[in-house]
């Protein structure tokens, strides 16, 4: 286990709590001037609200998410982190958390100081959009604080039953490919079309935000460019972000795999699956299995995987020389 397994769940954890104890402390000083309960749930389409609790409960509910939160990233990036990017996900999603705790005690309370009957409370709908867009702002600093995998070359030669592709001495080639669609950019269409229409619906249009931020992250999600050459494999989004590098010298062996995303990924896009296994996995079917020094191991599902992972091995040879 690796001082990154720990390291970063543990200081995302912190900074999580410290926003959530924040925005706890801000609502506990408002206390004399809240109703008691307070509302803390409106119906939908409605301003009206129809479930109360206590300030004490209102603070332990919220610290239990963000807790939960917490707790089940730091196990992904305990037990599955051992790729950079799985550990940035994780920091980013844990101090997303927090902030999103701290949001939702400070708009509900907020909508409600100096009100002495709950009923009259309601929430805006840029306040809700407030909440959910804010805390991607240390989210993303969260992400780039993860300090990136070190270089680790490969101390064996590539497996000798690995696939390669006859190149002369000399000869060059670059392998690329697109990787896109696949049942998940249908979900994503879904979610973002019923967002849309909630907020139209509800004629909140700071909530407008959300199907905008919704399609652009599945835009980045579902749309990749696959490349092999001398320098390794990379794998970018169309839109430049997420990407990642496998450098030549640190492939062990390059192969061609069944991918099933929902059994072995839970789901489509930019997945960590079982044994830390990080992949980008748009459809059912072959994919690029790159297996790498440090135990890690990465897989794409593209189109004509065997002639990638052949080239692959053949320049992962040549890098040892």
């Amino acid at each position: 286990m690796t001082n990154h397994h720990w390291r970063t769940p543990l200081w995302s954890s912190v900074a999580a709590l410290a926003l959530f104890s924040a925005g706890a402390a801000t609502v506990l000083s408002w206390r004399d001037t809240l109703p008691d309960p307070l509302a803390t749930h409106w119906r939908a389409g409605s301003s009206v609200p129809n479930e109360f609790m206590s300030l004490n409960a209102l603070l332990l509910t919220a610290a239990t998410l963000v807790i939960a939160g917490c707790v089940l990233f730091g196990a992904i990036a305990w037990f599955w982190g051992s790729a950079v990017i799985t550990r940035r996900m994780v920091a980013a999603s844990t101090v997303w958390m927090g902030g999103l705790g701290a949001g939702l005690l400070l708009v509900t309370a907020g909508a409600q100081r100096h009100l002495q009957d709950p009923n009259q409370a309601s929430v805006r709908g840029w306040a809700v959009a407030a909440t959910i867009v804010l805390p991607l702002i240390p989210a993303v600093v969260a992400a780039l604080l993860v300090r990136d995998d070190p270089h680790v070359p490969a101390t064996e030669p590539v497996a000798a039953d690995a696939p390669r592709l006859g190149l002369a001495d000399g000869e060059r080639a670059v392998w690329i490919r697109r990787a896109d669609g696949g049942p998940g950019l249908v979900v994503g269409a879904i979610a973002t079309v019923l967002t849309f229409l909630l907020a139209v619906a509800l004629r909140e249009w700071a909530l407008l935000v959300v199907p905008v931020l919704l399609a652009g992250l599945f835009t980045a999600m579902f749309a990749f460019t696959v490349r092999v050459d001398t320098t390794g494999l990379t794998v970018r989004s169309l839109v430049g972000w997420p990407g990642t590098h496998v450098p030549a010298d640190e492939v062990e062996r390059a192969s061609v795999t069944e991918v099933r995303p929902v059994r072995q990924f839970g789901g489509w896009g930019w997945r960590v699956g079982r044994g830390g296994r990080v992949g980008v996995v748009l459809r059912s079917g072959d994919g690029l299995l790159v297996e790498r020094s440090g135990g890690r191991s990465f897989v794409v599902t593209v189109d004509d995987a065997a002639t990638g992972a052949a080239l692959l091995n053949t320049l992962a040879d040549r890098a040892r020389r």
